[in-house]
């Protein structure tokens, strides 16, 4: 708006009352805090909302409305425009300082499963999904959505050593509702396990008396090799005061001995009160991981790439929810939004990083809608001004300003119950 040569009178961080107020500049800007943290808004001088009596006439030629359309435009396209940059901005970042995610290296399917009819076996390590480059889980399942969504064969390279391997993966049987969902392993893919770690001990735990460390990696125990986490803990529930045998690696010293787990009331509903196994030890699955790492220019042209690519999604999703294809069930409030930022600040600074350029196209691609009232709405307005090659009516700016205020608030409603609803079931 400055650069256009507009008048800004304030510049909001939040709604509602103004809880912190500075002036700044030749101009006396208003700089405020407001209360109500859900966004902020730039107020400019603009004859609409004020009358000329109250507008020094010397201030008149700075006003929002004695601007050219083009400058309106672009004006309004700058919040927008704003959130593309950043989301740009964070997933270069990301790109160019790397990060280390779990390999997609997947693990034998399960029977009857989609994978296993694809053909997928144990060990293949997907390098292209659906014709683009899938260097980690991660990757692999941003880029099936897509597929999954359209409910179509999705094309899936993988690597078994010598020659690659192209399969074909039907998504097509899975249930209403499984995108929001781990619909990777519904379709039977799962990442690969490569060793059981022991993460914590309790100190009177069965397993601190049996000799285990933190850091050792379980082999076999009960006379069964283990890959996954789950392995160890059903033999352990299965086997209450009996002895189990444990083969452990620590550091390159392969060791066995005995752990005896204690017996006690399972907390399991299903398991109606019966006795358990417990050790006292808490495990981690160790996974093989590749650096994910890239050039300063690559970076960015990357950061423009997933920034387009999720742009669409999101706007894919919107529009599968209009007419009816997509759960409303997907439309999240700021309540849904401050959790997954918690749980995304618990796993890590890339997790919360990426987590943040998500929420901002978000914000972007709902900004540029053609609603009245938000960004896209009044882009549109200046499309039909163009047209007619004059203003249009204020009875029809405040028709439809209503109309699209209305549609707002019940997203709102929608957003609202939505989250109000995911934190009564959990």
């Amino acid at each position: 708006a400055r650069w256009c040569g507009v008048k800004v009178l304030r510049f909001s961080i939040g709604f509602g009352k103004p809880l912190l107020t500075w002036r700044v500049g030749a101009d006396r800007t208003e700089w405020s805090l407001s209360a109500i943290p859900l966004g902020g808004y730039v107020k400019m001088l603009d004859e609409r909302e004020q009358s000329t009596e109250t507008i020094d006439p010397k201030d008149l030629p700075r006003a929002f409305t004695r601007k050219s359309l083009g400058q309106r435009s672009a004006i309004v396209a700058a919040g927008p425009i704003a959130n593309f940059l950043l989301a740009i901005t964070l997933y270069a970042g990301i790109n160019w300082v790397g990060i280390e995610e779990p390999a997609g290296i997947v693990a034998a399917p399960a029977a009857g499963t989609a994978a296993e009819a694809a053909g997928f076996v144990a060990g293949d390590r997907i390098v292209l999904v659906d014709g683009e480059e899938a260097p980690s889980w991660n990757e692999v399942r941003l880029r099936m959505l897509d597929g999954v969504i359209e409910r179509r064969l999705i094309p899936i390279v993988v690597d078994r050593g010598a020659t690659p391997a192209t399969l074909k993966l039907d998504p097509r049987g899975l249930g209403e509702g499984e995108v929001e969902r781990d619909f990777l392993r519904t379709l039977g893919l799962e990442l690969e396990i490569g060793r059981v770690l022991v993460g914590s001990l309790t100190s009177d735990g069965a397993a601190s008396a049996a000799g285990l460390q933190v850091g050792d990696a379980i082999d076999a125990i009960g006379g069964v090799k283990v890959s996954r986490s789950q392995q160890v803990i059903d033999q352990v529930r299965d086997h209450p005061g009996e002895p189990l045998a444990i083969q452990i690696t620590r550091g390159e010293v392969a060791l066995s001995m005995q752990v005896v787990p204690k017996a006690v009331a399972s907390e399991r509903p299903e398991d109606n009160g019966r006795r358990v196994g417990r050790i006292g030890a808490g495990l981690q699955n160790r996974v093989a991981m590749v650096q994910v790492r890239h050039g300063p220019v690559d970076a960015v042209v990357r950061g423009v790439k997933q920034t387009w690519d999720m742009s669409v999604f999101s706007l894919r999703m919107l529009g599968k929810m209009v007419i009816g294809e997509l759960s409303l069930k997907n439309l999240s409030g700021p309540v849904t939004i401050a959790d997954y930022a918690g749980q995304t600040a618990r796993i890590g600074w890339h997790a919360y990083i990426s987590f943040l350029a998500l929420i901002s196209i978000s914000l972007g691609v709902l900004n540029l809608l053609p609603i009245p009232v938000l960004d896209g709405g009044h882009l549109l307005y200046y499309g039909l001004e163009a047209i007619r090659g004059r203003p249009l009516s204020e009875r029809f700016l405040a028709i439809t300003q209503k109309a699209g205020l209305a549609v707002i608030l019940l997203m709102m409603v929608i957003a609202l119950f939505n989250d109000i609803s995911r934190l009564i079931g959990s």
